[in-house]
């Protein structure tokens, strides 16, 4: 198992003396791995996009926030406060294999924000991230056998009233699945979806767990 911790990027930007923008910056970082370049390529890949989204709080966001704040002192409506957080979780961990996902939160005003998740799966022994296909090198059909997994759990989701659905979720199945959107759990893949790609906002981001026997 490689020895992984959690470094934090966070600030509270201010404007006219007031905070309009919080943001809190999670990236993991290997200590400890037997697979050295892959612990280097990991480090780099995961710091460097910690530094750009920074940079974007700073610049972009934090511009659009003193925007909002111009235009709510100007019209008597409440300051909002703009807010990033990007936290991430070790999902598999073990030997050469290393995944994980990352939920970035961002508000920007209005009802409520919106969440993005993002997952990297890597081997380590080759220092490089690996696409789905890699735990099914003897079936050519796997998307559609995931595919048809995914509605079929949809379908016993409804029926036992766990979770809503867009009527046409077949559909949009087809049309978002994307096959990066994934995880490995230790006896299964988790493939996930983002918030409205198949279901309203109240069912947050949608997963399926998907079987496969592990002997990686």
């Amino acid at each position: 198992m490689n020895k992984i911790r959690i470094n934090t990027l966070f600030a509270e930007l201010k404007y006219k003396n007031t905070v309009i923008l919080k943001y809190t910056i999670e990236y993991p970082e290997i200590i400890i791995s037997k697979y050295r370049l892959g612990k280097e390529t990991f480090n780099k890949f995961n710091k460097n996009k910690a530094l750009e989204l920074e940079k974007y709080c700073k610049e972009e966001l934090y511009k659009e926030a003193k925007e909002l704040y111009e235009y709510n002192v100007a019209n008597g409506y409440p300051i909002m406060v703009y807010e990033l957080v990007l936290k991430y979780q070790i999902t598999y961990n073990n030997k050469y294999l290393l995944s994980l996902y990352s939920d970035e939160y961002q508000y920007t005003g209005g009802a409520h924000g919106i969440t993005i998740r993002k997952s990297q799966n890597w081997n380590l022994s080759m220092a490089k991230q690996i696409p789905l296909q890699y735990f099914f090198p003897n079936n050519e059909y796997y998307v559609l056998d995931i595919l048809k997994e995914i509605n079929k759990q949809i379908e016993e989701q409804i029926q036992n009233g766990e979770n809503q659905y867009f009527d046409n979720y077949c559909q949009l199945v087809i049309q978002n699945l994307d096959l990066d959107n994934y995880y490995i759990n230790p006896n299964s893949i988790t493939i996930f979806f983002q918030e409205y790609d198949i279901a309203p906002y109240s069912s947050g981001i949608p997963t399926f767990n998907i079987a496969f026997k592990n002997d990686k």
